[in-house]
């Protein structure tokens, strides 16, 4: 039995506290010793509530490694829960928590990276990877190139795991041919979801409406999360005139009725670390379409169970929606490989076995 703490202190609900949040559950219930570390007002404490693991509330900013009496607590309660493996999730966290870790002696420290940017080759950077840390899991390829781009050297190689982001499929259970067939209906239902902030892309929805509307194309498209672009985006589909084609929904809690009610996903992000939501989509059978940058490769297979467009080309994510909107029998072939490509490759069982070997193989 491995006893693991998980220290996230992000306060916002995003794919590091989801993989947290599953991984950590799941560890437990298999017999793990499993506690958390959270932020006081976070989404993942109220999430953790409803179970039975022990939560540990520390505000932690960029600065909070400096105050001795948080990291000598965050020690301490390490020790007394005879922590063997922690998994730290900010790089605020790596500081303090990792630097408490290290204090306590604790035999694995664990940066767990989802967000594919560099880390500074900064000398108090240089020290952490090389003195505190002792392993790194990334969540895809992608990301462990970029983070190390500025230094390769930073972390030796065999101390870097890629384990994939995985999806719960336990409410899903029906095989491809299985699927329910899209409604009949005399439009085509194209749909996003992600936060509404420049990384997205969001504006290349509303200009691919326009073009589609252009065209004659029967659609209606469904934008769905919240964001501080909301405002805009709304106004820049009035501008456009389509604004009677787009549906901003607000924030999604049910990702797989979102999902059953669409016919095709386009996800224009203009980098990803790991595209959670294109693995949603396809694990509900829709064909994806989407910009050929950072990660998406690792997800989708070209032409197989959907396309990959040049980054930023407005026209070319049309086109090959329009292509996906003109045939249904397409849709449906894309759609079936893209739900086995995440059966064989981005379950959340799979995510949970290959940490958990990692664990025991430290």
């Amino acid at each position: 039995m491995e006893r693991i703490c998980f220290y996230n202190s992000n306060q916002a609900w995003g794919g590091g506290e989801k993989w947290h949040f599953e991984v950590g559950l799941r560890l437990h219930k298999r017999g793990h010793h499993v506690i958390f570390f959270t932020n006081n007002k976070s989404v993942l404490k109220e999430k953790l509530k409803n179970t039975s693991i022990p939560v540990y509330a520390v505000q932690t900013s960029n600065l909070s490694f400096l105050n001795i009496i948080k990291r000598n607590k965050v020690k301490k309660i390490l020790q007394h829960e005879k922590i063997n493996s922690i998994i730290l999730n900010l790089s605020s966290d790596v500081k303090l928590a990792g630097l408490a870790a290290r204090s306590a002696g604790i035999k694995n420290i664990i940066y767990r990276r989802g967000l594919a940017k560099p880390i500074k080759n900064s000398f108090f950077n240089r020290y952490l990877f090389n003195q505190v840390i002792t392993h790194v899991i990334c969540n895809s390829h992608e990301t462990k190139r970029t983070i190390f781009q500025n230094n390769p050297e930073m972390v030796p190689a065999h101390k870097v795991s890629i384990i994939y982001n995985g999806i719960d499929t336990t409410k899903i259970q029906m095989d491809s041919s299985e699927m329910p067939a899209k409604r009949d209906r005399d439009k085509i239902h194209i749909g996003n979801l992600g936060r509404l902030v420049e990384q997205k892309g969001q504006r290349h929805l509303i200009e691919m409406a326009a073009l589609l509307t252009r065209e004659g194309m029967k659609f209606h498209m469904f934008i769905g999360g919240i964001g501080p672009m909301e405002s805009q985006l709304k106004n820049y589909a009035i501008e456009l005139n389509v604004s009677d084609k787009i549906t901003f929904t607000g924030f999604v809690s049910d990702v797989h009725s979102f999902m059953q009610n669409l016919d095709i996903f386009v996800l224009p992000s203009y980098w990803e670390g790991f595209g959670y939501v294109l693995v949603e989509a396809m694990v509900n059978a829709l064909p994806v379409v989407a910009f050929d940058i950072t990660s998406n490769p690792e997800i989708i297979d070209d032409m197989q169970t959907g396309f990959l467009c040049k980054a930023g080309d407005t026209n070319e994510l049309m086109e090959q929606t329009q292509l996906l909107m003109n045939n249904p029998e397409l849709r449906s072939t894309m759609g079936k490989a893209g739900r086995e490509r995440v059966l064989s490759l981005f379950t959340l069982e799979k995510t949970v076995q290959e940490t958990e070997n990692l664990l025991a193989s430290l």
